[in-house]
């Protein structure tokens, strides 16, 4: 049996209008399916049944619930967006925080030279941060062993 690991964003009737939203934003990302709710099913016509988003290389489901629910989305659990260049994470952050809330200033941490924690116009936590893991550097010739010999 193969298990995937795939992150689900329940919306109040907003889900459509996020997905786009996200894929105004962010580079790559893209709405792969979209199916609505018709006239006489359990969710408001017209409202997201089911959806993929591809983010940021992975893919979420997103839909909007067919009924009220008690709760809505919580920082406690967060989408994290990784990029390369400080004004690409400008760009996210101040996009994202715009009609939201911020939960931590970009700037400077201890733990990561830009990062920023906003909750957006939808409800949902993004961790956005610089990838500060450097790429591995490729073996130098004078470091590159030699292939093992047969034994005889």
């Amino acid at each position: 049996m193969k298990a995937r690991l795939t992150t689900l964003l329940m919306f109040a009737g907003q889900a459509e209008a996020a997905m786009r939203f996200y894929t105004s934003l962010v580079p790559d990302a893209e709405l792969e399916r979209i199916e609505h709710y018709g006239a006489g099913e359990p969710g408001a016509a017209g409202t997201v049944k089911h959806a993929v988003l591809r983010l940021g290389g992975q893919r979420l489901i997103c839909i909007d619930s067919p009924v009220a629910q008690p709760f809505t989305f919580t920082p406690a659990m967060s989408l994290v967006l990784v990029v390369d260049t400080r004004p690409e994470l400008e760009r996210l952050y101040d996009g994202l925080a715009q009609g939201g809330q911020v939960l931590m200033a970009l700037g400077a941490y201890p733990f990561n030279p830009w990062f920023g924690w906003v909750t957006d116009r939808y409800g949902v936590s993004w961790q956005l941060s610089l990838d500060i893991v450097p790429p591995p550097e490729p073996p130098s010739p004078d470091t590159v062993a030699e292939p093992p010999t047969a034994a005889l």
